[in-house]
């Protein structure tokens, strides 16, 4: 019993107690405290928070502490799970809590907090994408009670005030939400009687109730009731309001009830690459503006959310390896292949929109032409800026876009002229301008420079996009649709990130995933990988920069390669494949503990073992003319590199300096050579030759094979114990230093691309954190399957039958006929042979399960869905597919063969698909055709008009930053 008289405060101020109470399971040794904003609290600093004492109540184990504090009192706090030391070992996600005391409270009186432990997935309904676009028509409605206030006064000595607080994100028109329970005041579970909440804002319900001593304790639930009559109570066990009388008898009970209980809300949606799109007004590719049909065809089709890659900057080499969509030459600015070069202007000359419409015919090919499309379009839009420049670079919608973004557009404009005027986007060959300063910059972009015109442009560029795809944005939210953009794990070598801020990238290293699904030699991607340590100064402003700029368009995002905020796979800069790199961070392995273990030969087990037979094996009759050209024989019959060819890209071009000297195919013999330079056990760091990494899958090499039985025995055993023990703790400390720097700058809704070797730390972490992970049927993350199980999935998931990086559906079940069989037999059920082609019937089978299983979302490529119709399946299944990550240099040109129009008008196939995603109880979007008609005509036409004319009014306000607060939506 805490005597609060004893604790210190200020003379003739009232003193009242307050009472922490908080459920939480804990580890052996770990303590729960609480920690907030005031000196009482600890100032946010753990190490000087209330620390909590623990006891059991029934089967839960209880919380508690107590503190004195001024009648008045106000604070923010949170909760933290710590060790001995008071070292956080995990916090709360979502916001900080806020506490303001009732008014009218007396000297000595309690007033008691009865919190629930806020998990990631607590904080979604604040995510813009169910905030602002699926449940905005609640966020919006109006506020009965400001938040927080309490009502009730107490007039009888033994009541206390119980304060009741459900967050309820999804409720309908003319329905309330009331609390019943066992005592009177509640209704004894009848709602006509029960406590009606009023809505206080943020999607929070709350509630006062005057309870006697005899009430408790006292059990309840929160239900939903309309007018009409319609009734529905959370699910669940009943909760339980327990007050211990043998205390101090609180005077208010403040109950943070966390999450009403209902079923899961789920929804369906629809990805494909903005490039892929296809429609009447295009120019050879995707556009923002056609989002807007997509929109109306999601909507349509019963879908809540559309899917895009990375639409921004990839013009690095100007030609079609530029069609990679995660190699970002700016991570900032969108890429001009999207632009609508006949929405920029109103008033377009003749001459021009003829060829318009020339390129229109010309570039309506099966596939993107990357090279034609982007040399179009910039040379056209050149025409129609040279003759609009004035009126719009002296307009304020411009003037303001510019002084809003310029901290990235300037140097991303200085840096594409650099690029065109030294033909290269590698800034270490730009001379004098190779090393970038502010001084540089303003003089490359100075309004007195001979190249003032260029730099205006990209500026141009850039402002039309960002009008266009606000539209398109804005649309989308209007129609109840969330866009969900991605967010690409590195950036280009030669990008304006890497010019700018060199010091965020370890540019002597690669970036790339080990052997996985996707590809057994692994994967090099030629990013440079993050410093992190240096991000890390400035809380990882360059990724909050980013997220921020994302969340202008996007509301919810998928982190690509999401492992790699725990390690990344890094790479020397001279590797070429992925197959010999090691992960960063990462515990190695020391050349002391190698020694304890009996293991002395470093240099055999960490240069390429080659032997003669090797050589004879790999390239026969002319091993010896491979010998002399590239290897010395440093002992008898074993041979090491030349220094001119010791490295992956030494190798490659060497070969092509003496090709006329080889008899068998370049390809072939670089293969065989990059295998005898990756024939090693062990990778010594070139950062201290002490410490030594395993090589991934290193049983596999002839060089592992010919070592006594000791030595293979002890480096399989530190093998395993690298790659999938020591490192767990380190890869979580890692991710929850850089993933909530992601996660805090913006309120989009994250999902993490989970795919490849996933070391477990990272779905309790994803889980810890609110991350929604990907789930593809034939990349099952339990082990022992080789196809998951979509019923059985995770509630927080993207479930999808393949993805942007696999063959699509149809291409899938064509191409292994053994896999095939196995699928139709042991998921499908049936014993008989499958057909060879992937009829509509099977399709619709496959996507029935995913669209039936728990995940939020069930996500899937347009590809998918045009299987579930004959007519759309005319084309080789092959060419559907968008990435083949065996190649490093694929070209990403798929363009689906029907327009969206034309989408539009198959009702049929609409019907379909709405059916499938009404009948597995997902929420699907309300439709008005009419309004989708109307709303899609209209676009930044009416701006262009003021801008042209010189009436720069309102508008400009709205289509920068948002609609105007009076619209009104209205959505499911």
């Amino acid at each position: 019993m805490v005597n609060y008289s004893l604790i210190s405060v200020n003379k003739g101020m009232k003193s009242v107690g307050l009472s922490f109470r908080i459920p939480y399971y804990t580890q052996w040794g770990q303590s729960l405290l609480v920690c907030g904003s005031e000196p009482v609290l600890g100032s946010w600093n753990v190490k000087t928070g209330l620390l909590l004492s623990p006891h059991h109540q029934g089967d839960e184990l209880i919380w508690c502490g107590s503190m004195g504090v001024p009648a008045g009192f106000g604070c923010e706090y949170s909760y933290y799970v710590v060790d001995d030391d008071r070292n956080v070992l995990r916090w709360e996600a979502g916001k900080k809590r806020k506490l303001v005391l009732p008014d009218g409270l007396q000297d000595g009186e309690v007033v008691e907090l009865h919190d629930l432990w806020q998990n990631g997935s607590d904080g979604l309904p604040f995510r813009s994408a169910f905030k602002n676009v699926i449940f905005r028509k609640t966020w919006s409605a109006d506020i009965q009670k400001p938040l927080g206030i309490i009502q009730n006064k107490l007039d009888e000595k033994d009541a206390i005030v119980v304060h009741f607080r459900i967050c309820c994100s999804s409720i309908e028109d003319e329905t309330s939400i009331y609390v019943i329970g066992s005592s009177v005041k509640l209704g004894r579970w009848k709602v006509q009687d029960g406590l009606k909440l009023n809505y206080a804002g943020e999607s929070i319900w709350e509630a006062d109730c005057v309870m006697q001593k005899d009430d408790f304790p006292i059990k309840y639930k929160y239900s939903k009731y309309g007018k009409v009559g319609n009734f529905s109570l959370e699910t669940g066990p009943n909760r339980e309001l327990f007050v211990d009388f043998s205390a101090t008898q609180p005077r208010f009970v403040l109950l943070s009830d966390g999450m009403m209980r209902e079923m899961p809300w789920r929804g369906a949606g629809v990805a494909i690459p903005m490039f892929s799109v296809r429609s009447e007004a295009d120019l050879g590719v995707g556009e923002f503006l056609d989002l807007k049909i997509l929109v109306d065809w999601a909507v349509e089709s019963g879908f809540h959310l559309v899917q895009l890659l990375p639409i921004n900057d990839t013009s690095v080499h100007g030609m079609w390896w530029d069609s990679y969509p995660y190699s970002s030459l700016s991570v900032f600015a969108l890429h001009p292949l999207y632009l609508r070069v006949q929405a920029i202007s109103e008033r377009i000359p003749e001459d021009i929109k003829e060829e318009i419409q020339r390129a229109k015919e010309k570039l309506d090919g099966k596939d993107v032409d990357y090279e034609a499309a982007m040399a179009t379009k910039l040379s056209i839009a050149k025409k129609i800026f040279v003759l609009e420049k004035d009126s719009i670079l002296n307009s304020s919608f411009f003037h303001k876009f510019l002084s809003e973004n310029e901290e990235w557009l300037k140097p991303y404009a200085a840096f594409c002229f650099l690029r065109d005027f030294f033909e290269t986007s590698d800034h270490s060959q730009w001379g004098r301008f190779s090393c970038y300063s502010i001084d540089k910059l303003e003089k490359l972009v100075s309004k007195d420079s001979v190249q003032y015109d260029i730099i205006c442009f990209h500026y141009y560029i850039q402002f039309h996009l960002h009008l266009q795809l606000t539209e398109a944005a804005e649309y989308a939210r209007k129609k109840g649709v969330v866009l969900k953009g991605d967010l690409p794990i590195g950036v280009d070598r030669n990008s304006v990130d890497t010019w700018v801020y060199p010091n965020l990238f370890r540019m002597n290293t690669s970036t790339g995933a080990p052997p996985d699904y996707f590809d057994k030699n692994g994967q090099n991607w030629g990013f440079p990988t993050y410093n992190w340590e240096e991000m890390s100064k400035d809380n990882y402003a360059w990724w909050r920069a980013r997220l921020t700029q994302m969340a202008k368009y996007f509301t919810a995002y998928r982190i690509d390669h999401i492992l790699g905020f725990f390690r990344i796979w890094e790479l020397p800069e001279h590797a070429m494949t992925g197959l010999v790199g090691k992960f960063r961070p990462s515990i190695p392995l020391s050349q002391e503990e190698l020694e304890r273990e009996g293991i002395w030969d470093f240099d055999r087990l960490s240069r390429p073992y080659i032997r003669q037979e090797f050589l004879v094996d790999k390239f026969g009759a002319s091993w010896t003319v491979i010998a002399s050209n590239f290897l010395n024989e440093y002992q008898h019959h074993h041979y090491e590199f030349k220094d001119d060819c010791n490295t992956e890209k030494k190798i490659v071009s060497k070969l092509k300096s003496c090709t006329t000297l080889l008899l068998e195919s370049e390809d072939k013999i670089r293969r065989n050579l990059f295998d005898l330079l990756q024939n090693i056990v062990l990778i010594r760091d070139p950062e201290d030759a002490k410490k030594f990494y395993p090589r991934f899958n290193l049983e596999d090499t002839s060089s592992f094979k010919d070592l006594d039985d000791h030595s293979k025995n002890v480096l399989k055993r530190l093998y395993y114990d690298y790659y999938f023990h020591r490192q767990e703790n380190l890869w979580r400390q890692n991710a929850l230093k850089t993933l909530p720097a992601l996660l805090n700058s913006s309120d989009m809704l994250a999902c993490g691309e989970d795919l490849g070797l996933v070391p477990s730390c990272v779905h309790p972490v994803m889980q810890e954190l609110g991350l929604i992970g990907l789930r593809i049927q034939r990349m099952p993350s339990e082990p022992g399957l080789e196809f998951g199980i979509p019923s059985q999935y995770s509630y927080m998931s993207v479930c999808a039958p393949s993805c942007h990086d696999c063959s699509t559906l149809r291409a899938w079940w064509e191409e292994d006929e053994e896999r095939r069989c196995r699928f139709f037999k042991t998921v499908a059920g049936s014993d008989g042979l499958p057909p060879s082609q992937c009829v509509p019937e099977i399709a619709y089978f496959v996507l029935r399960q995913h669209v039936e299983a728990p995940s939020m979302w069930a996500i899937f490529p347009l590809q998918d869905l045009l299987a579930l119709k004959e007519e759309y399946t005319t084309r080789p299944a092959a060419e559907e597919t968008i990435n083949d990550p065996t190649n490093p240099k694929h070209y990403w040109r798929f363009r689906v063969h029907v327009t969206l129009e034309s989408l539009m008008k198959d009702k049929e196939l609409q019907t379909t698909i709405k059916d499938l995603v009404r009948g597995s109880g997902r929420s699907y979007p309300p439709s008005d055709e009419i309004e989708v008609q109307v709303n899609r005509e209209k676009g930044v036409a009416p701006i262009m008009q003021q801008i042209t004319a010189g009436q720069e009014k309102i508008s400009s306000a709205t289509l920068l930053n948002g609609s105007s607060k009076k619209e009104a939506v209205t959505v499911m």
